[in-house]
């Protein structure tokens, strides 16, 4: 089983190598800005160690971890200091005497209220804010998750999972697209040890855009030197996250995890620690206090990258910056309350935002 999960990923690879100069580079980031104020919390590194509704997410062999009931996230984010919203619910339900585990996730990215200017401009040259309407921008992702449990040995346990994804997203009543994609990712848990594995649009996950414009709206854009539009196609390269985790005991009290992840993409040079062509790697480092199994405390370090030094703009030099997070949560009875602050919007245009998720289990298993 093992022998086959590692061709599979191998193969992953080596397509995404080959084909790499094929894609548009930053296709649907919103599906890489993450899921679950824990998560966020600890830096995004969540792949080997998640074990919750958020897994359909980062890594959908980590559902396996919802054991009993019917498990629930919903969470609500700001970006860009309220220009943008973003939002995030999902779902997992055991089946099988928890041999097997469903998931559903839905993520909605949005800019609302854009202003639609053009019509400002009347025929004769003078300005009628009137004529100004507004839309929105907003993508939405379908994801459907399916994990399965493959018992190694009794202190050794390996799950598999894997998500079909659509993907819609909508400008207006002016551009719209679908899309579809597939993720896969695997689970190892020896002892302390927690080993993921995830391989992201293994299928090159594609959107094909339509448009629609008016005769009057096609007329204006012309007049305005505006190319109009009329189909196209963008692909999303696949990129592998790797990660590792081990559980430490401090007293007989408090438990805490360290982990590390390593986003791996294919798509040419970017602006991370390791950036070559085709590869590159962003690490992502989390950690979490967890305090008599009631209070929660994070923090994590993400998005390094190289950008012109504040103290010497005269020598343009670069220096290494990073993206720091931190959180807490509290339980009570069946419900977590998560909370994050953290950076997500860009670098260099820091923007902290309050993001607040709740867990829940929402069905107890009935004893008799």
């Amino acid at each position: 089983m093992i022998r086959y999960l590692f061709l599979f990923f191998a193969f992953t690879f080596l397509f995404a190598f080959e084909t790499f100069a094929q894609f548009r580079k930053y296709s649907n980031e919103f599906l890489n800005i993450g899921a679950g104020a824990r998560g966020l919390a600890m830096g995004n590194a969540q792949v080997a160690s998640v074990q919750d509704a958020t897994a359909g997410y980062w890594n959908p062999a980590g559902l396996m971890g919802v054991k009993d009931n019917v498990n629930a996230t919903i969470m609500h984010a700001d970006y860009f200091a309220g220009i943008a919203k973003y939002d995030y619910v999902s779902v997992a339900v055991p089946v099988q005497d928890n041999k097997r585990t469903l998931g559903f996730s839905l993520l909605r990215f949005a800019v609302d209220d854009i202003p639609n200017t053009l019509f400002l401009v009347e025929p004769d040259g003078s300005i009628n804010y009137n004529n100004i309407q507004t839309f929105s921008s907003s993508d939405y992702a379908f994801l459907f998750s399916y994990a399965q449990n493959v018992q190694l040995k009794e202190d050794q346990i390996l799950h598999a999972g894997v998500n079909a994804k659509i993907i819609h997203r909508k400008v207006g009543k002016f551009a719209s697209a679908w899309g579809f994609g597939i993720d896969a990712g695997v689970q190892m848990q020896k002892e302390k040890w927690h080993v993921g594995l995830v391989a992201k649009d293994i299928t090159t996950t594609f959107n094909a855009w339509s448009f629609k414009f008016s005769e009057r709206e096609k007329e204006v854009l012309y007049l305005t030197n505006n190319e109009i539009p009329v189909r196209s196609t963008e692909l999303t390269a696949p990129r592998l996250v790797l990660g590792g985790g081990y559980d430490f005991t401090i007293g007989h009290s408090v438990k805490l995890l360290a982990e590390a992840n390593l986003d791996m993409t294919f798509d040419g040079k970017r602006n991370t620690i390791l950036s070559a062509n085709p590869i590159s790697i962003d690490p992502h480092l989390g950690i979490e206090a967890v305090i008599k199994e009631v209070f929660f405390v994070r923090a994590g370090i993400t998005n390094f990258q190289k950008a012109l030094s504040d103290a010497d703009t005269l020598n343009q030099k670069k220096v290494w910056i990073y993206q720091p997070s931190i959180g807490a949560g509290f339980k009570i009875n069946n419900i977590v309350l998560d909370y994050a602050f953290s950076n997500l919007a860009n670098q260099n245009n820091p923007l902290y935002s309050h993001i607040f998720s709740v867990r829940i289990n929402l069905v107890k298993r009935k004893e008799y």
